[in-house]
């Protein structure tokens, strides 16, 4: 996905720890957030993971130097079991069920969570490895495209989040954002096609009912909109 500028990072990881830490998120903390099946404290706790991940993984290259093959960014998602399984399936209830345990440490511990990470992320970030191995997945990425895939569950989960609570998300501004929509779109166009996408864009008139890349295609039908649920809830976590 080409360079990237990775003080991005850091920058997505204080806004992303403002949310979390906000009042709104601490008194909703056990209803039921926007991803559906996972609460508000297990989304925030997810969402408070990526930056977390990306200080625990980085210092480990040397260590997994060699462990799995390295692929491309989009091959990462053709191949990532939670995108192809509907909300029941094995990866996505591991991810609310994970994400759900640790909430039980309240909104405090996710707090103190995530700045312990942020305390680490410059120095982790100033000579990172050139691969970085995922090991949930078996597989490696090029560190650039690995953080590209953190900043994109930055900006979708915080938004998530943010919906839950009603309160605005953050505004990220377009050094995170440009990483994190070149990733979308490529993956939206692998998806559901050049045509759906550029119709969505410009002719909605001709547009199909989604071309979100974690939605398999869905054709609009006569009379209906394809407007989201009126709460914005999804499946996705």
């Amino acid at each position: 996905m080409g360079a990237l500028d990775r003080t991005t990072v850091m920058h997505a990881a204080d806004l992303t720890a403002d949310l979390v830490a906000c009042p709104e998120v601490a008194a909703s903390w056990d209803r039921e957030s926007t991803c559906v099946g996972m609460s508000v404290g297990g989304l925030a706790r997810h969402l408070g993971g990526q930056p977390v991940t990306v200080v625990s993984l980085l210092p480990a290259a040397d260590s997994q130097a060699g462990k799995g093959e390295t692929i491309e960014l989009l091959e990462h998602y053709a191949r990532a079991a939670w995108l192809t399984e509907d909300l029941d399936g094995e990866a996505n209830r591991s991810i609310r069920d994970s994400a759900d345990r640790q909430a039980a440490d309240g909104p405090a511990g996710a707090v103190s969570w995530m700045a312990e990470a942020r305390g680490k992320l410059e120095s982790v970030l100033a000579d990172p490895p050139p691969t970085t191995y995922v090991p949930w997945q078996g597989w490696a990425l090029k560190t650039d495209d690995f953080l590209v895939t953190r900043l994109m569950e930055m900006v979708v989960h915080a938004d998530d989040l943010a919906a839950s609570v009603d309160v605005r998300p953050p505004d990220f501004g377009s050094a995170v954002l440009d990483p994190v929509f070149r990733l979308l779109t490529s993956l939206a166009v692998r998806r559901h096609g050049q045509d759906a996408l550029v119709r969505t864009l410009t002719r909605p008139q001709r547009a199909p009912a989604t071309v979100s890349p974690f939605e398999p295609p869905r054709v609009r039908t006569a009379g209906v909109t394809g407007r989201p649920d009126p709460a914005g809830r999804h499946s996705r976590p």
